[in-house]
């Protein structure tokens, strides 16, 4: 059977990565996650050598790691956001073992002001930082987890957000485009710095031919697809239009609720599969899309090696195409075991060995 690739993203066939959750890094390395983790130049660098060096020497057979020392401008080993809440009002509470805590900000109604947004000591420390990295080392590598609307909207708000929806339809949607002003800024500037926007949200994008704009639509498990197309749609066709290569990030377990609403976005070329969606609906509906499987983390826990193997096989059989198919594991916590995560990388190794997908 011969494959398309996608014309913009161009892959190999299975691309895949991990990212480690906070709790495994300072468990077992003893990397801490405080403030400066994130914003003092120095640590940012040495944090971010030190992980690439751990993955290099754990499985660095499978391609993961590397010795090099890169001017990382945010975590691109986390899968946390946080930034932009802080931008936007929010506490953002730094802890030792653990991803940013965002703490709602509980406005009494949403309200998004993105010149203050960007006049703020958040974006202030952040740009001082990429000052630095900058003058430093010569040039600036990674990105930062930008969110997404919804989300950032309910740290914002609440979950009387809902509401508002219903009863002052018009004011939530120019929040929404307040929202998206403030994202389109963020990744432009970031862009401009380091070329990527997107790999702090998935490290998969990394492993791609062009750099992904991959928004975060993680709680968009909690509306309708109705209320998708009325109040989010139209931003999600306007970035596609405006970047070269766009993505949804969805890493609920009801993707493919969405595949119909997602088939009218232009150009869509990438969209993460969360754990439990049914690949066949989304590669029905979005059969030049990339499709990027994710693994549940809680779930592989409990898992052989075996079973692992045998769900990435299937997941990617349901998936068909081999350069429009990528595999993940999201926030392994410290009980996962090395054993379970070579299984993730054994399993895409026999996909790409073997025209058949089953393994023998």
């Amino acid at each position: 059977m011969t494959h398309a690739k996608h014309s913009k993203l161009n892959t190999r066939k299975y691309p895949v990565d991990i990212v480690l959750a906070p709790e495994w890094w300072y468990t077992h390395t003893g990397i801490t996650f405080d403030r400066d983790f994130f914003f003092h130049p120095t640590k940012r660098v040495e944090s971010e050598a030190k992980m690439e060096r751990i993955l290099y020497d754990r499985w660095g057979q499978y391609g993961l790691g590397s010795k090099d020392v890169r001017p990382e401008v945010g975590p691109v080993h986390l899968a946390a956001g946080y930034l932009l809440q802080e931008m936007l009002g929010c506490e953002v509470r730094y802890r030792e073992g653990h991803p940013p805590q965002v703490i709602p900000a509980k406005q009494d109604r949403l309200s998004v002001d993105p010149e203050a947004a960007f006049a703020s000591r958040a974006f202030k420390d952040f740009e001082m930082l990429c000052d630095q990295l900058q003058l430093r080392h010569g040039y600036l590598t990674g990105d930062v987890n930008f969110a997404g609307i919804l989300n950032i909207a309910l740290d914002l708000r609440g979950e009387e957000l809902f509401i508002d929806m219903y009863t002052a339809p018009e004011s939530v949607k120019q929040q929404f485009a307040n929202i998206a002003e403030v994202i389109t800024r963020f990744v432009d500037f970031v862009q401009s710095k380091t070329g990527t926007s997107s790999i702090s949200v998935n490290r998969n994008v990394r492993h791609l031919h062009k750099p992904v704009m991959l928004h975060s639509e993680c709680t968009c498990t909690m509306i309708s697809e109705k209320d998708y197309e009325k109040f989010l749609l139209d931003f999600d066709i306007q970035w596609s239009q405006r970047y070269e290569t766009f993505g949804v990030h969805y890493c609920g377990s009801d993707p493919h609720r969405y595949a119909v609403s997602y088939s009218k976005i232009p150009n869509l070329a990438f969209v993460d599969v969360g754990a439990g969606g049914d690949v066949s609906v989304m590669r029905r509906r979005l059969p030049n899309t990339f499709l990027n499987l994710r693994l549940n983390p809680v779930k592989l826990r409990d898992q052989h090696p075996d079973e692992i193997q045998n769900n990435v096989i299937t997941l990617a059989e349901a998936s068909q195409n081999p350069y429009l198919t990528g595999v993940c594991c999201i926030n392994m916590d410290d009980k996962i075991t090395d054993g379970q995560i070579n299984a993730i990388f054994d399993a895409v190794d026999h996909l790409k060995q073997n025209n058949c997908f089953r393994k023998v």
